[in-house]
Formats: C-alpha cells, structure tokens, sequence
C-alpha cells in the first residue's frame, strides 16, 4: 500500500531547497536564482506530466502513446544539443541526438516490452512511458557526453587532425583516435551507474517499486532489466551519434569543417 502525501508533505521538503539558498546567498555561490528557478520547473514539470500521464492510462490508445514518446524523444534531442559547448549547425544540431536516441532507446523498449515483459497490449503507457524515459534520460546523458568529447578534441585537434589529412590519411583515421574516446566518455556514466548498483545506491525504479509493495526480489528483476536495456541504449545510441558527428566533420574532399560547428551562446 502506497502512503499518500500531501502538499505539506512537499512543502516540508521544499525547505530543504529554500535553507540551500538561503545558504548559497550567504556564501555568495551566486546559484540561489537558479536553484529555486530549477526547483519550481522541476514541480511544475512533473505535475504537468502526472495529469498527462493520468489520461493516457485512462486512455491507453497506441496514437496517444506514441504522441507521447515523440514528444519525449524531441524533447530529449534539444536537451542534447544544449549540453554540449559546440553545436552542430542547422537540423545536425537537434537531429544527431534525435536519431540516434530514436535507432537506440526506442529499439531497446520495443524489444523488452515485445520479448521480455510480454505485455497485452504492448505498448500499454504504463510499462512504455516509464522504460522509456529511463532509457532516453540515460541514453541522452551518454549522447551529450560523448558529442560534447568529440567536438571539444576536434577543435582543440585541429592542427594534428590536418596534419594527418595532409599526409595522406582517410577522415576516418585521422578522427579514430577522438571517436573512440568520445564514445568511451559517454559509456562511463552508466558503467560506473552498474558497478555500484546495490552497493553504493539502490536504483530509482527498484526503490519505487519496493515503496509501492513490490517484493524486493521481483523489484530487482525489473531492476537489472532497465539496467541492461539503459546500457544497450546507451552504447548503440552514443555510437551512433558520434559516428555520424565525426563524418559531418569533414567533407567530401576529406577536409577538416569546423566551420559547421557554432559555440554555445
């Protein structure tokens, strides 16, 4: 059985943010306008999101769940492009993460809700939506890393990156090095997420489930399945991206093109 809160429940806690800055004004952080700021956004969000979510599964249409996830997978795209300090112009800028998030994370959810859990109907919200956005929030995390690594080494690279062009070498060899590096960088969140599962943190949704009555075995089960699913999406997704960053890099004529790039701001 689920212990319902209240507002002043929320409320109490909502002292925690206002005592932190409170806190960040008197040591002069200068971080208290976005805290409340982030904080206000971050309830506003997720009571918008309750109420939506409350129709859908009252509504459980496969037009309505995939409206849903589109927007999310949009929404997970922008967030890509603005984490990163160098962007990619034009559509390259939102649809690099947008594709690869679309080729990783929604195949990997497809796959589990198909074969794995075995749901009727499959895209019932109430398994979708929720594997859904675990995957995406974590895919997109590995995606911003892994872009945000390749664009940085490429600029910073440019003179050995043309170097190695004027001595002979394909785009692909002279940016190997930097893509195998930035696709490192945006796998060591989630493999640092599975080394300390259940032994320096117990996961978000193995904690609700437990929360919700869930029998902490069964809880686990689910748990290491979102696990798996939030690596496969992360590797494949986080590949993808920086692949295709890596050829925009460059032209035809094997050059360098930074100029399709454009800093942050």
């Amino acid at each position: 059985m689920v212990i319902a809160l209240d507002v002043l429940d929320l409320a109490l806690a909502a002292l925690l943010i206002l005592a932190l800055a409170a806190l960040s004004l008197r040591l002069r952080l200068g971080i208290e306008r976005q805290l409340l700021f982030s904080a206000a956004r971050t309830a506003i969000q997720l009571v918008l999101i309750g109420l939506v979510l409350k129709l859908l599964f009252d509504n459980a249409h496969f037009l309505w769940v995939a409206l849903m996830s589109a927007v999310m997978l949009i929404a997970a795209g922008r967030e890509v492009t603005a984490r990163q300090k160098r962007r990619f112009l034009g559509w390259w800028g939102i649809g690099l993460g947008t594709l690869s998030m679309f080729v990783s994370s929604f195949t990997v959810t497809v796959l589990a809700l198909l074969v794995v859990i075995g749901n009727t109907p499959w895209y019932a919200p109430q398994y979708a939506i929720p594997l859904l956005g675990m995957v995406l929030g974590n895919t997109m995390n590995g995606i911003a890393l892994g872009m945000d690594r390749l664009t940085a080494d490429a600029s910073q690279r440019r003179a050995e990156l043309e170097a190695r062009l004027a001595l002979g070498q394909t785009w692909r060899e002279a940016i190997a090095d930097t893509r195998r590096e930035a696709i490192r960088v945006g796998l060591i969140p989630i493999i640092n997420a599975m080394a300390a599962a259940g032994i320096v943190s117990l996961p978000g949704m193995m904690t609700g489930q437990i929360l919700a009555g869930t029998p902490p075995v069964e809880a686990v089960k689910y748990q290491i399945l979102v696990m798996f699913l939030i690596a496969g999406g992360t590797g494949f997704g986080t590949v993808v991206a920086v692949s295709l960053g890596a050829r925009r890099l460059f032209d035809e004529r094997q050059r360098l093109r930074l100029d399709r790039l454009r800093a942050a701001g």
